[in-house]
């Protein structure tokens, strides 16, 4: 049982030292998701327990504590696997206890890991496993050829000498290739000196030539970026491109050498190379090879699902433009411009259609019927989509626009996913009477009054704001993004009397289940008047509500602590800090109560209350500014009332662009032109940028000048370094 405790202690020591965090956060954070914790719970309402660590440091400790103890596991099996054959040494048990790592833990094993039939099995068969032995003590008395021929035998069909010999070289070719140390030195030392080669299999499977700058190309493994090897990796899958490791053979040969040939001098020096040139070549190097590109996958993958949900985060955390009348147009042609008036609260109030494209081309019609939309029902905003036929329907609703000359603005609004959710089950029972495109005009008017509320509703994959998203684990992707989901919503907090279904479910410890429940209740018996009556919610138990109800909020309730982040088991603490200062719970927001909660001595109000600093300080936030959204602290979405074409553009040009997708390589803005530009990672600073994350996010409005315009492609890159500097 000690040794049991010794060994987690050493594994939350590891994780401490990893993670570079104190043992008492990694200790008290592993208990608190052992006990059934939400990550979003354990972040906003035990501060004092973890010190105060976000979502993601929270999931990287769990993370890295179901990876030790699958290690652990997996120790403990390799242990009574080898110990059933009797051949565990205490040499061996050591390495394989002090292993750090799941690949260097099967090194270890492979030598006893029962294979399938090799040239080394079959050798062995034949009973030439003490003929090999023989040879590895590298004798100078006795020639190879007669040694040999003890081992010739009719039953076992060994036939001849050059039959015996072979065979021994097959059985140490294995044991070679099984040799932990050797993998782990050859392993690294190809990641160090070897390259990553690809040349072109099949032209034609390649029609537009995407592929074309990896015909003929090469790269040390090393410095590889990992989009470059998604891009090979997407090459070969569909069949254009031939790729291959090439390590430094000469160099690997000259290690395998030292370490296997102990005397030059013996005979058997010779066949011993023969044998650890074919373990390497047949053997090892294919394996290492597999090895190599599935850990720069695994690492590419990393990389492009850690950049899809931080443009994901901070897509779903762009500012709500509330209490906005809205006016949404879904480009097309032929089929029409889709349009949907909704009111400040996302109802929908009217459903069109107008025809201002060829080619029907009713552009008189079109015009008169925006106009009479817009005034009918006071619009304050247009929403734009910004799929076929955006840029000739902003030019459309621009010239209205100034010829009106109010104060009406539109938005260019990201209307990827936008078909998805239209077609989806969700969607047809939210507007079981509207047709799949007039509901696409929806949801693109709501993803301006609320994007997080209404992109919650698609799957993240469709939201555009990706790289190479296909080509990688949809599992770990979809958990990744999940998690993103999860963090903003729980982060912002979810009105209970207005949120769907498909906005409760991401509430830390709500199901599916529960969130319809939620909703059916709502429906059938009205609003929630307090927080205390979602403990009636079939399935919502006592834990489930520990872990949801402080980011569910009442707004017009019976009580007023109810329209908080304020968690109920506070609730307590709270009213008697407000009892404190003269105050009751009607005065939330206040002036007086503001003026009088700031520049309080917190550590000595902690101990009075018997509440933890941390805890306090967001308690007075909450009491100071009860309906915060922290997404009302972000820079607001960039409003427009005139358009852009590609040929008003000219070098040096001075534009605003919202920033719409991040990839590795850099930036694309939107600049109110056919296609968004591209700032390549080299034009976004004059610092070294290591990422482009690192200096710009989904959503920025940045300041960008033009750099280069291809006219016949329609492509244009940008600058956001200043031409003058």
């Amino acid at each position: 049982m000690e040794k049991i405790v010794n060994r987690q202690e050493q594994i939350l020591e590891m994780i401490t030292s990893e993670l570079s965090l104190s043992l008492k956060q990694v200790k008290n954070t592993i208990n608190l998701l052992e006990e059934g914790n939400t990550v979003p719970f354990i972040a906003r309402y035990r501060k004092e327990l973890t010190g105060a660590l976000d979502e993601v440091q929270i999931r990287d400790i769990m993370e890295r504590w179901q990876y030790i103890q699958n290690l652990e596991q997996r120790k403990e099996e390799i242990v009574r696997l080898i110990e059933e054959q009797g051949k565990l040494t205490d040499d061996l048990n050591e390495q394989i206890q002090k292993a750090s790592k799941l690949q260097e833990l099967e090194d270890l094993y492979r030598p006893y890991k029962q294979k399938r039939r090799t040239k080394a099995t079959i050798a062995k068969e034949k009973g030439l496993e003490p003929f090999a032995e023989w040879l590895l003590t590298f004798p100078t008395s006795l020639p190879v050829n007669e040694k040999a021929a003890e081992f010739l035998s009719e039953e076992k069909e060994v036939g001849t000498v050059e039959e015996a010999i072979t065979g021994a070289k097959d059985i140490i070719a294995e044991w070679v290739s099984d040799d932990a140390e050797s993998r782990k030195w050859i392993r690294h030392e190809t990641i160090k000196t070897g390259t990553i080669e690809s040349a072109v299999k099949d032209e034609k499977n390649d029609e537009k030539k995407v592929y074309e700058m990896y015909y003929r190309y090469e790269e040390q493994l090393a410095k590889i970026v990992p989009h470059r090897t998604l891009a090979l990796n997407r090459g070969e899958k569909e069949d254009i491109l031939r790729i291959s490791v090439k390590p430094n053979v000469e160099f690997i040969l000259r290690y395998l050498h030292k370490k296997w040939v102990k005397n030059e001098q013996s005979p058997a020096a010779v066949f011993v190379k023969e044998a650890y040139e074919d373990g390497y070549k047949r053997l090892i190097q294919p394996s290492i090879e597999r090895e190599i590109r599935n850990e720069l996958t695994e690492k590419a993958e990393e990389q492009a699902i850690m950049i899809f949900s931080e443009n994901l985060r901070n897509l779903l955390l762009q500012p709500p433009l509330k209490g906005k009348v809205v006016l949404a147009v879904d480009p097309a042609y032929r089929t029409g411009c889709k349009l949907a008036v909704v009111d400040e609260t996302g109802k929908v109030l009217k459903i069109s259609v107008i025809y201002p494209h060829p080619p029907v081309s009713k552009t008189k019609e079109a015009k008169s019927q925006i106009i009479n939309l817009l005034k009918t029902f006071k619009v304050e905003m247009v929403a734009i989509g910004n799929g076929t036929a955006s840029r000739e329907t902003e030019q459309f609703i621009s010239d209205i626009l100034k010829e009106l000359n109010e104060e009406i603005f539109y938005l260019i609004v990201n209307e990827a996913g936008a078909s998805v959710y239209s077609a989806s089950d969700l969607a047809r029972e939210e507007f079981p009477e509207l047709q799949v495109e007039e509901r696409s005009a929806v949801s693109i008017a709501r993803r301006l009054q609320d994007p997080l509320a209404e992109l919650v509703k698609i799957d993240p994959k469709s939201v555009g704001v990706g790289q190479y998203q296909h080509d990688v684990s949809q599992k770990k992707l979809t958990e990744s993004l999940s998690f993103v989901v999860e963090t903003a919503v729980n982060q912002v907090g979810v009105n209970v009397n207005t949120a769907s279904s498909s906005l409760l479910q991401y509430v830390a410890g709500l199901s599916k289940a529960v969130a319809n429940n939620i909703v059916k209740k709502r429906e059938e018996e009205g609003k929630f008047s307090n927080r205390k009556q979602l403990k009636k919610i079939p399935r919502l138990g006592a834990k489930t509500y520990e872990q949801a109800i402080g980011f569910l909020r009442i707004i017009d309730g019976t009580e007023p602590l109810d329209r908080t982040g304020i968690h109920p088991e506070s609730y307590p603490e709270v009213m008697k800090l407000l009892n404190n200062f003269g105050f009751t719970t009607a005065d939330l927001g206040s002036p007086a109560l503001r003026e009088s909660l700031s520049g309080l001595n917190v550590a000595q109000l902690s101990e009075e209350l018997g509440i933890g600093e941390l805890t306090l300080k967001d308690i007075i936030d909450a009491l100071v500014r009860p309906e915060r959204d922290p997404r009302d602290d972000l820079p607001k979405p960039l409003l427009k009332q005139d358009v852009l074409k590609l040929e008003d553009l000219n070098l040096g040009m001075e534009l605003q662009g919202t920033v719409r997708n991040v990839v590795d390589f850099g930036a694309f803005v939107d600049i109110g032109v056919k296609q968004d530009g591209l700032v390549h990672i080299s034009k976004l600073s004059r610092k070294f940028v290591k990422h482009p994350l690192d200096v710009v996010s989904v959503g920025d409005v940045v300041t960008v000048w033009v750099d280069s315009v291809d006219k016949n492609k329609g492509r244009v890159s940008l600058t956001m370094l200043p031409p003058n500097e």
